[in-house]
């Protein structure tokens, strides 16, 4: 038995044996003969050679992970994201130094022998008999980049990663077969552009390409012979000659590559000499990856785009096939962000709200008839630290967002057009009085109502008899209950659902007489593009964020479209407009008005100031602003948000402003067009102007069929909303 070295390990004769087994069974796989069963290691290399024909006859070489680059709607970059940081590069991209230095240090008879280098293995087995170790090699180039593509193959799957680097003879004939085939099919000079491509350079660089760029901030193309000799001398040992952090071993490693290069003639003695003199110049650029590093607040949308992909089957039938479709990368990205919008969004959440507020601000702005999302931010930036947050305020928990935040009278708009499709008039009246108990409706769809729950008005004052637009602009609740409860529940479920409305926890609208007042949960951009509808004339347009998209190729892939259809006629569209737009005019969003421009909103605050909205739009922009505690924990009440103290926020007096200053900025330069309206004073008596006495009532409209899904509705209760329905104030 060979004796083991002192301190254990193997001994010379093991180390021998080692690299002797390799060689024999390299011999033996080119040959294609069995090997004797002679011993151990005879037994290891038989089973092994006996295995090689069941090998795969062509490798199977995955796309290499690539950047993403993420653009804005003028073809601005937003972000770079990558998996592994890497650019692919055709080999004329390369300086000859690198090709030379790789060759050189790695592989010096690349270019002469085949797939296995016989000659390189029996000096290596040599060479490590007689230092006692294994100080060389003896893969080729091509067997190196076999490895690379395993691991490569293998992504950020620790097994998988083991498993294409374990140290055992089944792999080795696996890599041997591989490389003879690639030899035959690739040629040299593809094979060398290959690895330079895959391989790893240390300080998240993959490939020789992104190496250039991140240790002396310019293309491979234009590598100097040190700088050559440097990358090339990395590969063996990322860690260990790591320029940055072990700048002594990268020198001393550079030179041994210089030397090689010159005992090679690829560079004269002198030359190598020159350059071993020079110190090492490093002009680092470091990683730029990730939605973290957008700017203008645009990394929340940036995270949007990739859930997009992530959810979209546009992308891929499986979770798993769109994940490792953006993991590979190499895709450009043309987005709908518009930057003017971006940063108008960005300056006014920031303006208003401060990041280490009690509570945060979040808005989405659509353009009408498109679907497109022109921008999204919010209050608390993008990342881990103190008072930041990866959560995506702004839209559905399946996008990134959370469990989404009560609307109040923000959703008004919505019973209101369906009262209007249903035939109501909005001069129908109601006494709307400061206090009621909600009224059984004529219809539920579900069977369920809010039964001896009351709701109430903000201001004792507010006492009726309202018509439509006053009760609108005043947000009076008891208007909109006694509206939901002669209409039914059906046509206004039925309404929010071609206007896109979806709690944000994704759970079906509640079918009670309540939903008219904002109780269930909604997301920004869910209530942007909902609102689009009226700027619109009736017709929905589902969000959408990417132009366009083409791969590493330049190949075009198709893309997720906006979806428009009917939602409610011009007629209605034009009414809620003159409904809205008395709002802003003499309402509760006077603060939200907009100068110069038509503009329409409503506001939103719910019970006991969990969220505060304003919502609104211009014929060509649709916004919506949200403001509270993302946990629903804290009451705006005695509390001072962007330096203000407020003894209680309204969606007028928060929301309000941070939705008018973005939306000047986002349409500033831009063309004013009016909204279509209908006129809604009648001086006769059927109108809204104040003779509330003589306004004459309408008939109360007759139940329609809707669509509701049958879920359970009625009364409900969420912990940490105690007055949501019973006693309390709705939303107003």
């Amino acid at each position: 038995m060979a004796k083991k070295r002192a301190g254990g390990g193997r001994s010379r004769t093991q180390q021998a044996a080692k690299f002797l087994g390799v060689s024999v069974l390299a011999g033996a796989v080119l040959a294609g003969i069995a090997l004797p069963a002679a011993g151990a290691l005879g037994l290891a290399a038989k089973t092994s050679v006996e295995g090689f024909d069941d090998i795969p006859a062509n490798l199977r070489t995955p796309p290499l992970s690539q950047r993403t680059t993420i653009l804005d709607s003028d073809g601005g970059e937003i972000a770079s994201v990558y998996s592994r940081d890497r650019t692919v590069v055709p080999l004329k991209d390369m300086s000859r130094y690198v090709q030379q230095a790789i060759v050189a240090i790695e592989d010096a008879r690349f270019y002469s022998h085949g797939a296995i280098d016989v000659k390189g293995i029996l000096r290596a087995v040599n060479k490590n008999a007689q230092s006692g170790g294994v100080s060389q090699g003896a893969s080729t180039l091509t067997q190196q980049y076999v490895k690379n593509v395993f691991i490569e193959e293998a992504g950020d799957d620790p097994d998988k990663v083991a498993q294409a680097t374990q140290q055992t003879l089944g792999r080795k004939v696996k890599e041997l077969k591989y490389a003879i085939k690639l030899e035959d099919k690739l040629g040299k000079r593809k094979i060398l552009q290959n690895y330079l491509n895959i391989t790893f350079f240390g300080e998240q660089a993959y490939g020789v390409e992104s190496a250039a760029q991140r240790y002396f901030s310019k293309h491979a193309k234009d590598l100097t012979l040190e700088e050559s000799a440097l990358l090339a001398g990395i590969v063996q040992s990322p860690t260990r000659y790591d320029p940055v952090n072990h700048p002594q071993a990268a020198t001393a490693r550079r030179n041994t590559v210089l030397r090689r290069m010159a005992d090679l003639k690829n560079i004269t003695r002198a030359e190598a000499d020159a350059a071993a003199a020079r110190p090492i110049k490093l002009k680092i650029s470091r990683p730029q990856n990730g939605c973290i590093t957008a700017t203008d607040g645009a990394g929340f949308f940036c995270d949007y785009v990739r859930e997009v992909l992530l959810n979209d089957k546009t992308f891929g039938a499986t979770r798993e096939i769109r994940s490792q479709r953006w993991m590979q990368g190499g895709l450009t990205i043309r987005t709908t962000l518009d930057r003017q919008s971006q940063k108008a969004i960005q300056a006014s959440l920031s303006k208003h709200v401060y990041e280490d507020d009690p509570v945060a601000a979040a808005g989405a702005v659509v353009e009408p008839g498109t679907g497109k999302i022109l921008g999204m931010g919010q209050s608390r930036p993008y990342g881990f630290g103190t008072n930041q947050t990866q959560i995506n305020l702004s839209v559905n928990r399946k996008m990134g967002g959370g469990a989404g935040y009560q609307p109040g009278s923000t959703f008004k708009p919505i019973i209101a057009a369906a009262a209007l499709e249903q035939g109501v008039s909005p001069y129908q009246q109601y006494s709307s009085p400061f206090k009621m108990a909600y009224p059984r409706p004529v219809q539920t769809c579900t069977n369920e109502w809010n039964g001896t729950d009351t709701v109430q008005n903000e201001d004792p004052k507010e006492v009726g008899p309202y018509a439509m637009k006053e009760a609108t602009a005043k947000s009076v609740n008891t208007y909109y209950v006694q509206l939901i409860s002669d209409m039914g529940v059906c046509p206004a479920v039925t309404m929010a659902k071609k206007m896109g409305i979806q709690p944000a926890d994704g759970k079906s609208l509640k079918q009670v007489p309540s939903m008219a007042l904002g109780i269930q949960e909604m997301s920004p951009l869910t209530m942007a593009a909902a609102y689009a509808t009226f700027a619109n004339e009736g017709t929905y347009c589902s969000p959408v964020a990417i132009e366009s998209i083409t791969d590493a190729q330049g190949k075009a892939l198709n893309v997720p479209r906006t979806s428009c259809h009917g939602a409610m006629s011009k007629k209605t569209a034009d009414t809620v407009n003159a409904l809205l737009k008395g709002v802003v005019e003499d309402g509760t969003g006077k603060q939200a008005g907009l100068k110069g421009r038509d503009s329409a909103g409503k506001t939103g605050t719910t019970d006991s100031r969990y969220a505060a909205w304003f919502v609104g739009y211009t014929p060509n922009a649709a916004g919506a602003v949200w403001v509270g505690d993302p946990r629903h924990q804290r009451q705006m009440y005695d509390i001072t948000i962007g330096g203000v103290a407020h003894d209680k926020v309204y969606g007028a007096d928060t929301p309000g402003p941070i939705w008018r200053d973005m939306m000047a900025g986002a349409l500033d330069g831009r063309p004013a067009p009016a909204l279509p309206t209908v006129p809604l004073d009648d001086p006769k008596g059927n109108g809204d102007d104040g003779n509330k006495g003589k306004d004459k009532p309408q008939q109360k409209p007759k139940p329609q069929p809707g669509d509701g899904d049958n879920k359970p509705g009625g009364g409900w209760h969420i912990p940490g909303f105690p007055d949501i329905l019973g006693g309390g104030n709705g939303g107003w």
